[in-house]
């Protein structure tokens, strides 16, 4: 019997008929008292955040909810719809396209926050050192639709010295992400504004979630958005709609 018990091991979950404990604590204990940001953390993390924390942690869920049809992960979700998919597998199929390039920034802001961290004050050649790793892009930064800023970096930023200010957090990554902003400004003599991943990943740093975790918690939150376009496109109708109207064609590069 050990064998088979032993199969799959978890902290997170204790369960038997009638019984069900999550991170130790009872269902039962945990519903009506938990909100759902606060139990995303205890589920993933085993502990519970402070009520600052969760505060900040749900802003930076809210946050990146969505951002339109043209995001190629909610065009997935709407598409799937008109193919006759139920909302299940819109939203499978729109998940699995938060990809490195479409849906990763805000790992990849973390990690490149938590390379600068090692020797902040060497933050020309940590970010150099980033380049010629992974290619010229800084994660984080500038925005190819909202110019010059994006609206909800400015926001979280201002979440996150409210809750410096008040002994939640450290505020250590918060100076870090703003003095990339200001050597990347610097290197490029125009301004190259934070922008919803790399602000969100402050907020991850600054609770101390690993990087691969911004992703998986970017999913989540994009998840809501994703759910009400594909919620939204199967009451609309529509049949086989692809990612443009159909008197449009594609250009042939052949002979």
């Amino acid at each position: 019997m050990s064998d088979v018990s032993d199969w799959w091991r978890t902290s997170i979950i204790d369960m038997e008929p009638g019984r069900i404990e999550l991170r130790g604590s009872p269902i039962q204990d945990l519903i009506g008292t938990v909100g759902f940001a606060e139990m995303i953390w205890l589920m993933v993390r085993g502990d519970r955040p402070t009520p600052d924390q969760a505060q900040l942690f749900e802003a930076a869920l809210v946050s990146a909810v969505d951002h339109g049809p043209q995001a190629p992960s909610i065009a997935a979700a709407r598409m799937a719809v008109t193919c006759g998919l139920p909302l299940n597998n819109a939203m499978a199929s729109a998940v699995n396209m938060l990809g490195d390039v479409h849906g990763g920034a805000g790992q990849q802001a973390v990690e490149l926050y938590y390379l600068v961290a090692e020797s902040p004050a060497d933050l020309p050649q940590s970010l150099d050192k980033w380049r010629a790793e992974h290619g010229k892009i800084i994660p984080g930064f500038g925005h190819r639709f909202h110019k010059p800023t994006d609206p909800r970096a400015p926001r979280l930023m201002e979440l996150v010295r409210d809750a410096a200010a008040k002994g939640a957090v450290s505020g250590r990554f918060a100076d870090i992400g703003e003095a990339i902003e200001a050597q990347i400004t610097l290197e490029k003599g125009q301004p190259v504004p934070m922008n919803i991943d790399g602000a969100t990943a402050v907020i991850y740093a600054e609770l101390g979630f690993a990087p691969p975790l911004a992703r998986g918690l970017f999913c989540l939150s994009r998840s809501v958005g994703i759910l009400a376009h594909a919620w939204e496109q199967q009451q609309q109708g529509g049949r086989n709609k692809g990612p443009t109207p159909p008197h449009y064609r594609w250009t042939y590069d052949g002979n």
